[in-house]
């Protein structure tokens, strides 16, 4: 499979890393990341569930077009009112630190760094790992929602993972360990249902679904409006137990347990299970270079929002 990074045909995306500063707000919003830190708690304290939400809102965003905050513009056509969108949430925790910003300082801070930063607090808020974060994104003015139907939705196969990865600059590590992030949060019945009666039309639930995991899961998810968590294991903690669920073929979404399946990512999951320490260590490596995607491709050198919901005018 060829680097995306070497191909001239794909686009062109890269990391920040030339750009994006850990000083960036040093002397024009010193206080930036306690301010942001504070609020993110606050929030949690309030619902946990919104820790996996943002680094999920995160993710969408960085996906298309870089990590420009394009998912947080709210207008019609944009990436926020696509099909794929609507499950998102944690807008509001984004708005909240952007009104306290903008008090403390004004058109200084952007919503992409605020989202960037906002989501490594609520993975530790939950028991993740600490990253550093670097400063200095802008925000994007385009968001079109034909571009967000493009981020992966749980029912891709893995060649295709790996490559929609591949393509942002991300590697196969990369997936196999992003994708651990499915240690808390929660997903749509509506999701999984399809594995569990007639899974690809053969009348017969997804064999790859352990029994009484399949079992649970029937009498869990009997309207698709319902919601069921990721990890049935612990929930409510970030840790590698997502990775032993794979073992004992208990992922929830087929793109979660074809990670073990699948001869290409079998052996980092089976690494992940066996040494959480590993997996927290390179979840923080992972989602810098998630953070730090930038598309070198769009004309538009973008602009500090005042309100995150909408372009400056």
């Amino acid at each position: 499979m060829s680097d995306p990074l070497k191909n001239p045909k794909l686009p062109k995306i890269s990391p920040l890393d030339n750009i994006l500063s850990f000083s960036h707000y040093y002397k024009s919003c010193p206080d930036v990341e306690r301010i942001i830190s504070r609020k993110v708690n606050e929030w949690i304290k309030k619902d946990y569930t919104l820790a996996a939400s943002l680094i999920r809102l995160h993710f969408h965003d960085c996906a298309i077009r870089g990590c420009d905050a394009s998912i947080l513009l709210n207008h019609d056509g944009s990436e926020r009112m696509a099909n794929v969108s609507r499950s998102l949430r944690g807008f509001e925790v984004i708005d909240d630190i952007k009104q306290e910003l903008e008090r403390k300082c004004p058109k200084m801070v952007s919503c992409a760094d605020i989202l960037t930063a906002a989501t490594r607090d609520a993975t530790v808020a939950v028991g993740g790992p600490f990253w550093m974060v670097p400063f200095g994104r802008r925000d994007g003015r385009v968001s079109l929602a034909k571009e967000a139907e493009t981020v992966p939705m749980g029912r891709e196969k893995i060649t295709e993972l790996i490559e929609f990865f591949q393509s942002k600059g991300l590697n196969i590590l990369d997936l196999v360990v992003l994708s651990g992030s499915h240690t808390i949060g929660r997903s749509t019945c509506g999701s999984v249902q399809y594995r569990l009666y007639n899974f690809n039309g053969t009348g017969k639930p997804d064999p790859s679904i352990d029994v009484q995991y399949l079992n649970f899961l029937r009498r869990k998810c009997r309207w698709a409006s319902e919601y069921v968590e990721l990890d049935a294991t612990t929930p409510k903690k970030f840790d590698n137990v997502y990775y032993t669920n794979l073992q004992k073929k208990m992922g929830l979404l087929s793109t979660d347990q074809m990670l073990y399946s699948d001869s290409r990512t079998s052996p980092l999951v089976a690494a992940m299970a066996s040494q959480p320490s590993i997996f927290q260590s390179q979840f923080a490596v992972s989602m810098v270079k998630l953070g730090n995607i930038q598309d070198l491709s769009s004309e538009d050198e973008g602009e500090i929002r005042v309100n995150c919901n909408y372009k400056n005018y």
